[in-house]
């Protein structure tokens, strides 16, 4: 009997160490599923820059921190300017695409010594001992002397010496409009690690993905220039030049240079601008948001009169964007003259300033929009272009119309033009393609814009106005900061509005399926539709009886799980399989239109019209 016990509680306690096991081995591997980490990198930097040469020598501290779970026996970092010499891949890309663009063309190969772009890395430190390391392309490959461990931080210390190049694509010297210097990609920059891996591609002109850090950065440069950009400036009383109640530096000795001293606490990249002739202007916002404006002060009036009247629309499109997205989170925000177009960086942007103040004005709106879109929520922008500049296309136009009161109708109707016209010209690629890897310039712009813009209009016809709208502060709320995917903001919209959509995120950015629905026949009071495309969507209809009187309906998709928030009738849901539907009303019928509100991208609208002779 003792014995039977006895074996009885052994049983018991294999039994229970088992499934205590179990429980734990669960337990951890749930938590691998739900537990999100992106890495940490810490930059102090400074740099000597020569205006006469447009030479800089710098030097930078990195502390590195590995919050993935892996072990990293090697780092890359991105030397953006190497691009821009003759026979890089950026120069090769762009002598052999279709359609090059207007700015680079064939320039890159006909740069001279002295006009190329450089970063050359001297030396570079592991905790203080030198490392192994190669420069390919734009890519610097470093071999560790230990594995950074799962948790651990690292400090690398690099030299290097840098030119900037003459101004092609984004970053460089002398700009057409003559700004001295729009410094963006100027320094190494660590390139990030995630889930997928690293992500190191050659840099060809297209967009970027950093690591979330802070940016401690000391410039010294001729004492005649004035600076702008990422960051706040930590020396204003130094400094002088408009920051400080344009009052002559303090303290400082009488040299040639001044040095400007920025930080800038929780970004993925640091942009600047230098210029000896730039004015200074600073708007204060009520919600303690100062707004700084720097442009040449040899501009001809009537620009010079744009850049003042941009100022006070500025300080809208910063308020539209904080409520209709999420709290812009800095102290400040800079609008510079310079680069080549427009782009975004953090806190700030660089705008070519000749322009008229409508253009102005919405160059403007876009970059700052992208201040949500893609910085604040920081998508892969080589990978997923579509999320950056189609969401930020989609929230400027709105933010504009609203701003400059342009009436009631569809501030996105443009994209869908030029959807259109990619569809008929057999141009269109899956969104889901990577940036650089598109055929043509035009697949790539008039997708990311238009069709990623289109992306989100549509989800106001799939999911209704007001679902799309709080789908965004989800979103926001769910992933600023961190890096999001298109599942991520896909299942931000499934959680306000209840409807299912990885059928559209599939259909709209995987593939190039296209909408096509038409009215077969209308007999009577019975109606009958026809998918005729291969991409399936919900239905709005429209019809009208013969005693004048008209009735809304809504078909909705039976993969969508539910329908929009809609006053109109809710009819049996189709199944996407059955290329053919109808159902009957209660009178007879005169006309039926399929969606009056142009929402739904279907490729052929003449056959959405039925009137009955």
């Amino acid at each position: 009997m003792k014995k039977f016990l006895l074996l009885s509680l052994v049983v018991a306690l294999i039994s229970s160490c088992s499934q205590t096991k179990e429980v734990s081995y669960q337990q951890k591997n749930n938590a691998k599923f739900t537990t999100y980490w992106q890495q940490h990198i810490d930059y102090s930097m400074y740099i000597d820059m020569n205006v006469n040469t447009y030479q800089y020598k710098g030097t930078q501290k990195a502390v590195y921190t590995n919050n993935s779970p892996d072990e990293l026996n090697k780092v890359y970092y991105h030397l953006y300017f190497n691009a821009f010499q003759p026979g890089s891949q950026m120069d090769v890309r762009s002598l052999n695409i279709k359609d090059p663009d207007r700015r680079v063309r064939d320039r890159i190969s006909k740069l001279q010594p002295n006009e190329i772009g450089y970063i050359k890395v001297n030396s570079l430190k592991q905790n203080g001992t030198a490392v192994t390391y190669e420069t390919v392309g734009t890519i610097l490959e470093v071999t560790l002397n230990k594995p950074i461990k799962s948790g651990e931080s690292v400090t690398l210390d690099m030299i290097f010496d840098a030119q900037v190049p003459e101004q092609i694509r984004r970053s460089g010297r002398n700009n057409k409009e003559g700004v001295a210097l729009s410094m963006a990609q100027w320094y190494p920059k660590m390139a990030e690690y995630d889930v997928e891996g690293w992500h190191t591609p050659p840099y060809i002109a297209r967009e970027f993905h950093g690591v979330w850090g802070n940016f401690d950065v000391k410039i010294s440069i001729d004492r005649n220039y004035v600076l702008g950009g990422t960051g706040y400036l930590q020396n204003p009383q130094e400094i002088g030049h408009g920051y400080e109640n344009k009052m002559k530096p303090l303290n400082v000795p009488d040299t040639d240079k001044l040095t400007w001293h920025f930080k800038a606490p929780n970004v993925h990249d640091f942009m600047w601008a230098a210029d000896p002739d730039f004015n200074h202007d600073i708007l204060k916002m009520p919600i303690g948001i100062n707004l700084h404006f720097l442009y040449k002060k040899d501009l001809e009036a009537e620009y010079l009169r744009n850049w003042k009247d941009l100022q006070s629309p500025t300080a809208e499109l910063m308020a539209y964007f904080s409520k209709h997205i999420g709290k812009y989170p800095y102290k400040q925000y800079s609008v510079i003259q310079g680069g080549d177009g427009g782009m975004e960086y953090a806190m700030s942007t660089l705008i070519t300033g000749k322009r008229k103040f409508g253009s102005l004005f919405g160059v403007t709106a876009h970059e700052m929009a992208h201040t949500w879109f893609q910085f604040l929520l920081a998508t892969n922008e080589s990978k997923h272009p579509w999320m950056d500049e189609g969401f930020t296309s989609y929230i400027s136009s709105k933010a504009s119309y609203e701003i400059m009161k342009r009436g009631d109708k569809n501030p996105n109707a443009g994209p869908y033009r030029g959807y259109n016209y990619l569809v008929k010209n057999n141009i269109e690629e899956p969104l889901s393609t990577h940036a650089d890897r598109y055929n043509t310039n035009a697949a790539y712009s008039t997708g990311s814009y238009g069709k990623g813009s289109m992306f989100l209009s549509q989800l106001e016809y799939i999911i209704g106005e007001e679902n799309t709208a709080a789908g965004l502060k989800k979103y926001f709320e769910d992933f600023s900061f961190k890096h999001p995917t298109p599942n991520d903001v896909k299942r931000s919209m499934e959680k306000v509005s209840g409807i299912h959509l990885d059928w559209y995120l599939n259909e709209w950015t995987q593939t190039v399926h296209t909408i096509d629905y038409g009215i077969k026949s209308v007999d009577g009071n019975k109606v009958t539709l026809e998918r005729i495309g291969q991409m399936p969507m919900p239905i709005d209809l429209e019809v009208t009886y013969t005693d004048g009187s008209s009735e809304s309906f809504n078909i909705p998709l039976r993969m969508m799980r539910g329908n929009k928030p809609t006053s109109a009738t809710i009819l049996e849901d189709w199944a996407w399989a059955n290329p053919i539907y109808s159902f009957t009303t209660a009178k007879n019928i005169k006309a039926v239109e399929i969606d009056k509100s142009k929402l739904m991208a279907d490729i052929d609208l003449d056959n959405n019209q039925y009137n009955v002779d």
